[in-house]
């Protein structure tokens, strides 16, 4: 679509509108005086996970697996009729996927988004914001931008979401019918989001350690002050609160936190921790977790190994794309685009995890067998193609190639002409030396 067809028919969501229309001006030195909309001291749509989130390690998981999924590379293909790609489509789709979602996000920062959301809420809702056509009257419009939204509210065809406005830096409210909005369930909401869950009870365990915590390192020192008379009457009760009041006056007002006690009187002290069985709890629910999600710590510092990251890979970040993909690719591709081909497929890198030490052997396979050319193999260890046209080339470098096929590319001077003559004088003057011989 050209630019002047997209001003005429360009829409936004929160506008309702052709976004173009009554635009103010946002440069400050072009003119001073102009609202810009509002400010923050903060990014105001960065994602703030809930229920405690963030002062758990629950908070370095999610992140984690948000990072390994927006890792994956999401592309709007066309394939062929066995499903097999073809090309990619340059549009405003693939564009948000690829290369940038809005104008705050890249693709992948975007993909991170989604995932962190999701995993908080249990459900995201992806809201396009810009789009070629207004969406109401038809379903064949190219998405220019799109954004995470939470949703608020639930009806029959619709659902009213809260996403963040960029035109004036605050979140609003839209009621978006579900055929125009992308929503995401958790693949793990049973392990991460529901009332239950191993993850729920693993927040409420950690939040009452850090209380048991706060309590023991509050300062207190939990004394116990055994007078030298029986309190029976009101006089005796008030003679003994004033004494323990003279005693935390003494404490609190010494600069070494000294005071003093009668011969008579026997004092102890109870600032000694009180034993509960809350960190074994934590620890297997803990456990628990890791299993349900395919996860360990060592993917988290880094230490897994092959086999691991596999697994993980498989069972975890694969889940999750494949839940992605297959909403973008039923909401946001009409039924007739589908029937041509197109889709949204992710790509993932298979040599993430190869050791260099391995490297080599299966760079010998893959091209002796013409799965991957020399350039595409130096590409993957991270060194620039080669300009050789035979770097491209899908052959069997140990297996030499016939003169018909060295023909075919060119290599060497077609049989016939002046060198084919040349070459059967030659052969007829060594026959006849033979014969003479």
């Amino acid at each position: 679509m050209g630019f002047i067809d997209r001003v005429k028919s360009g829409w936004n969501a929160f506008l309702g509108r052709d976004p173009t229309q009554n635009t103010i001006m946002a440069d400050p030195f072009v003119a001073p005086m102009t609202y810009i909309g509002s400010a923050s001291s903060y990014r105001p749509d960065r994602v703030r996970l809930s229920n405690g989130s963030e002062k758990t390690i629950v908070n370095s998981i999610y992140n984690r697996i948000a990072i390994d999924v927006a890792s994956v590379e999401i592309q709007h293909v066309k394939l062929d009729e066995n499903n097999r790609f073809m090309e990619e489509i340059k549009d405003g789709l693939d564009n948000c996927l690829t290369i940038s979602a809005n104008k705050d996000q890249t693709a992948s920062a975007f993909i991170q988004d989604v995932v962190l959301s999701m995993f908080d809420e249990g459900c995201v809702a992806v809201v396009p914001i810009d789009t070629s056509t207004n969406p109401k009257f038809t379903d064949s419009y190219d998405i220019l931008s799109m954004r995470t939204a939470s949703i608020v509210e639930w009806y029959p065809d619709f659902v009213k979401v809260k996403v963040y406005n960029d035109r004036t830096g605050q979140k609003q409210f839209l009621r978006v019918p579900k055929s125009k909005c992308a929503i995401i369930e958790n693949p793990f909401y049973s392990v991460m989001n529901a009332r239950d869950s191993t993850m729920n009870r693993l927040k409420r365990k950690l939040a009452l350690l850090d209380i048991a915590d706060e309590n023991n390192t509050s300062g207190k020192l939990d004394l116990i002050i055994q007078l030298p008379y029986t309190i029976h009457s009101q006089a005796l009760k008030q003679r003994a609160e004033s004494r323990r009041k003279s005693i935390e006056d003494q404490l609190t007002g010494s600069k070494y936190g000294i005071a003093y006690a009668d011969a008579t009187e026997k004092i102890t002290q109870l600032n000694r921790a009180v034993e509960n069985n809350l960190k074994e709890q934590i620890d297997t629910l803990t456990e628990q977790m890791y299993t349900q999600l395919s996860i360990t710590p060592e993917i988290l510092n880094g230490s897994a190994n092959e086999q691991t990251m596999i697994n993980y890979n498989n069972r975890t970040v694969e889940p999750i794309l494949g839940a992605i993909t297959d909403e973008f690719r039923r909401k946001f591709l009409t039924k007739t685009a589908r029937t041509q081909g197109q889709s949204i497929i992710y790509f993932k890198d298979p040599f993430k995890l190869i050791p260099i030490s391995s490297l080599a052997d299966i760079a010998d396979k893959f091209t002796r067998n013409e799965i991957m050319s020399p350039n595409e193999i130096r590409q993957v260890v991270g060194m620039k193609p080669s300009k050789d046209p035979k770097a491209d080339e899908l052959r069997n470098r140990n297996i030499s190639q016939s003169d018909a096929e060295l023909e075919a590319k060119g290599q060497i001077p077609a049989q016939g002409g002046e060198d084919a003559e040349g070459i059967g004088n030659l052969e007829a003057i060594g026959k006849r030396f033979i014969e003479e011989a």
